[in-house]
């Protein structure tokens, strides 16, 4: 069965418009607590935000449909999304749920969810939920609802743990950080825990309206960081996206370390101090030079598709604990159980602190390959993947490339576009080769349109 409401990171959308309207989200949360009901007889979920001006709504919307299904609930209020995954382990709840958006303007909201391990639940759960919402409703009697209260120190809870990931011996006395929260879940919490470990701290993008999450700061808009890091002569500079389980990190000289980056610092720590690093799980996207400058460490590296989620699979069946993506999602499933932008962060200070080393110079020996992107405008449904001209120009590039370089040409899930990549060391080929397989992709497109009109 295909799912009709949830994507690759649980329900997304348009605030006002299907799905993301009170009367679903309630029909939802009562859908998810039958599907609780039937294998556990006092369920309890555990329900977080970020700053969206629409996360009121949706929060009453769950905490209706949860109750009256039989299913009691407990308020975080506004706190990260991986904070909503450690929560629900720390307080044995049945189910957590996040309403965000992520790195998504605010008009955008979504719900997700995590297990009770704090692990994204697999598609197998969703479709049975979806089966459910298919469903008439069954209200449980007056006496069986379920009640509400409110976890009042979440933000405290969480503080401490992040903490708790960062070496007792070391600390970030004498640095100065600016942190910026994207007007997002962590606008409370980030600065306190880079400060309580001995940081200067300066904040930004800590001042959220309920409109303005994500606006023009944050992991995907880093240029105020990099302007406030130079202009503050910093140290550092994290920046955070509105749900805070993604990351990026700026140096002293304003150079942008991206989420490949930071992985391979992640991994270069930890051989540093002996421990076993048998691989490491990047994404289709991940660029080469990581790859490469792993494969010398001796580390095995092995790409997923798009999405942390399945960057997140394919770590659970090899059994490693490193992984992530360019955008700055990182995963060490040694320290928790989802990807956690402050955790990952704190990672990566406990690395420069120890080794008494800038990022640039754990990164001494990384060079990122030059990538060129092209998107080529296909009729929807049109079937490139067996053209053989396009074969053919992809296995010559691929011949020139050699092992300095690399195509990936995909689909993209939103639109009918295709996606043309190259890498290589050298920038001037990888625009050359991608130019050539975009040209052959839009003459595929020319003939398809003529074919049309005739």
């Amino acid at each position: 069965m295909s799912r009709q409401y949830f994507g690759t990171d649980g329900i997304r959308g348009t605030v006002g418009q299907s799905p993301i309207t009170p009367d679903f989200v309630l029909r939802l949360a009562h859908a998810v607590g039958r599907v609780l009901k039937a294998h556990e007889a006092h369920p309890t979920v555990l329900i977080g935000k970020d700053t969206r001006i629409s996360g009121y709504m949706l929060e009453s919307a769950l905490e209706s449909g949860f109750n009256s299904a039989g299913v009691d609930v407990v308020l975080l209020g506004p706190v990260p999304t991986p904070a909503v995954a450690y929560l629900t382990r720390a307080q044995r709840a049945s189910l957590g749920v996040v309403i965000s958006a992520s790195h998504n303007p605010f008009a955008d909201n979504g719900i997700k969810f995590f297990n009770a391990q704090g692990s994204k639940l697999p598609d197998a759960w969703e479709i049975e939920v979806e089966l459910a919402l298919a469903e008439d409703p069954v209200w449980v009697s007056s006496a069986k609802l379920g009640k509400t209260r409110r976890l009042d120190d979440a933000a405290g809870r969480y503080i401490e743990f992040c903490k708790s990931t960062f070496s007792n011996d070391l600390s970030l006395k004498g640095m100065r950080i600016v942190v910026d929260a994207a007007h997002g879940a962590a606008y409370q919490i980030a600065p306190k825990v880079f400060h309580e470990l001995g940081a200067e701290v300066i904040a930004i993008g800590c001042s959220p309206d309920g409109l303005n999450i994500n606006k023009d700061v944050g992991a995907t808009h880093p240029q105020a960081l990099i302007q406030t890091v130079l202009a503050q002569g910093a140290d550092l500079g994290i920046a955070l996206d509105g749900d805070a389980d993604r990351l990026l990190m700026v140096d002293g000289q304003g150079r942008l370390f991206t989420g490949d980056e930071l992985l391979y610092v992640l991994v270069t720590d930890r051989l540093s101090r002996d421990e076993v690093v048998p691989g490491v799980v990047g994404t289709l996207m991940t660029n080469m030079a990581v790859e490469v400058a792993l494969k010398h460490k001796g580390v095995e590296f092995v790409r997923a598709q798009v999405g942390d989620r399945y960057v997140l699979e394919v770590m659970n069946q090899k059994g490693w604990l490193l992984g992530g993506e360019g955008s700055g999602h990182l995963l060490a499933l040694d320290k928790h159980s989802t990807g956690d932008g402050l955790v990952s962060a704190l990672q990566v200070l406990q690395a420069c602190v120890a080794s008494d080393q800038t990022l640039a110079q754990l990164l001494q020996g990384v060079t990122l390959f030059p990538q060129t992107l092209i998107n080529v405008r296909l009729q929807p449904g049109q079937d490139w993947k067996t053209n053989t001209q396009l074969k053919a120009t992809t296995a010559l590039v691929e011949a020139e490339l050699g092992e300095e370089g690399r195509v990936l040409i995909r689909a993209s899930g939103t639109e009918p576009l295709v996606r043309v990549m190259v890498e290589a060391r050298d920038a001037s080929q990888a625009l050359s080769c991608a130019q050539r397989l975009a040209d052959t992709l839009k003459g595929l497109a020319r003939l398809s349109r003529s074919a049309a009109r005739a």
